[in-house]
């Protein structure tokens, strides 16, 4: 199953999930951590929700690994 990582409903706190962080969106280098914040407020974001992962990376939801 599939989760889109585009809707905020779908994320929450403590989820494993693939991130694209801003100077890797060119190369699509993603990064793999656990949610800590969910920093976008809109219900749905067409490039993914932002997050906060524990480590304090920032970046936008690619894939949420299950």
């Amino acid at each position: 199953m599939i989760i889109d990582g585009r809707k905020r409903q779908n994320i929450k706190i403590g989820m494993f999930v693939e991130i694209i962080q801003k100077p890797h969106q060119r190369s699509g280098e993603l990064t793999k951590g656990a949610v800590a914040k969910i920093l976008t407020k809109s219900i749905q974001h067409p490039y993914g929700i932002k997050v906060q992962l524990e480590s304090g990376l920032v970046g936008r939801v690619k894939n949420v690994i299950n």
